[in-house]
């Protein structure tokens, strides 16, 4: 993947935090997502939103809200965009005129005179009227048109019911959107926390956090260390950062809903908080299973990525660390 494909790849991701425009202007590493966002088709047959959809409209454009989620572990809803003569791109790409960028992106400095009307700009949350500094993405939804889709995966402490409230500005209107919904967390989650350690040679990982709910499974983890190399990855070759898959007690691997990846040198240090699909029935227990990609160090691309013969792009071969597998008993209740 190009460097300008990852330019677009954040822009079209854009971070919900309060520090977004600082970050894309600082010249920090993002990651690319080597896997799209996953069970999506899963979560729509098992979805039950908090509310049904809330419909504003200002100045021609209408926003309604829906597939309103919470889980313990992830909020998100959706908003659906609707008007004539609107731009075929949601997600706003413009940049505020006193952002710190670089110059690639100093294109999106536009001002709002100048913008086209239509784009959807990063939502401004509140929980029961205080502001909300949870971590996540807004983007464009792959599976629906016109409309973008907001996950939060790094939630701080929530209630188990609040109000929220969603002000999401549009370009070229000049008074934000407010929707305010009530939202009461899904009560099937059970949570593990084993701190439990698995280490090969220098490196070690301890999982701080396992929570499974109805739609999601979250893995919480840090790690520590030089990360183990292959035979394959000495020499010409070198190992990425550790990835973890889980598996559950049927064998079954969970999807994981974004797999970030940095054209860096990995770290010696790394916090993990990932999203995966949801488990199903609940398990005895699931396996922990570490595994790395195969890197060129010279632009720390990762080798046999891309299109493959059958047209279907690939994200290059796992390579699992059979050592540092870890088995956490899942409780019944």
């Amino acid at each position: 993947m190009q460097q300008s494909n990852l330019k677009l790849t954040f822009l079209k991701r854009v971070l919900l935090t309060t520090s977004a425009l600082a970050i894309l202007g600082s010249g920090v590493a993002m990651p690319k997502f080597i896997s799209p966002i996953a069970a999506a088709a899963t979560d729509a047959k098992s979805a039950q939103a908090a509310s049904s959809n809330l419909s504003l409209t200002q100045d021609g454009v209408t926003l309604k809200l829906g597939d309103v989620f919470y889980d313990g572990t992830r909020l998100s809803f959706s908003i659906e965009r609707e008007g004539k003569n609107l731009p075929e791109g949601v997600v706003s790409l413009y940049i505020p005129m006193d952002a710190e960028a670089n110059e690639s992106l100093k294109k999106y400095m536009v001002p709002e005179k100048d913008q086209k009307k239509g784009y959807i700009k990063r939502p401004e949350i509140l929980i029961d009227g205080k502001a909300f500094k949870g971590f996540g993405s807004f983007g464009d939804k792959v599976s629906k048109k016109n409309t973008v889709e907001a996950e939060y995966s790094q939630l701080g402490s929530l209630p188990d019911e609040f109000e929220m409230t969603v002000r999401v500005g549009v370009t070229r209107i000049s008074k934000p959107f407010e929707f305010k919904v009530p939202v009461k967390k899904d009560g099937n989650m059970v949570s593990v926390k084993p701190n439990k350690t698995q280490k090969s040679g220098s490196f070690s990982y301890t999982v701080k956090q396992l929570d499974i709910a109805s739609r999601t499974t979250r893995l919480v983890l840090d790690s520590e260390g030089q990360v183990p190399a292959s035979a394959k990855q000495t020499g010409k070759y070198a190992p990425s950062m550790m990835y973890y898959d889980i598996v559950d007690d049927q064998g079954k691997t969970l999807q994981q809903r974004k797999v970030g990846f940095y054209n860096s040198k990995p770290r010696t240090k790394y916090h993990i908080d990932e999203l995966y699909s949801a488990v199903g029935s609940r398990p005895q227990y699931v396996t922990i299973k570490p595994y790395t990609f195969t890197v060129d160090p010279s632009n720390w691309s990762i080798v046999g990525q891309g299109k493959g013969a059958d047209g279907k792009f690939k994200n290059g071969d796992k390579t699992y660390i059979k050592e540092l597998e870890m088995t956490i008993p899942v409780p019944a209740q």
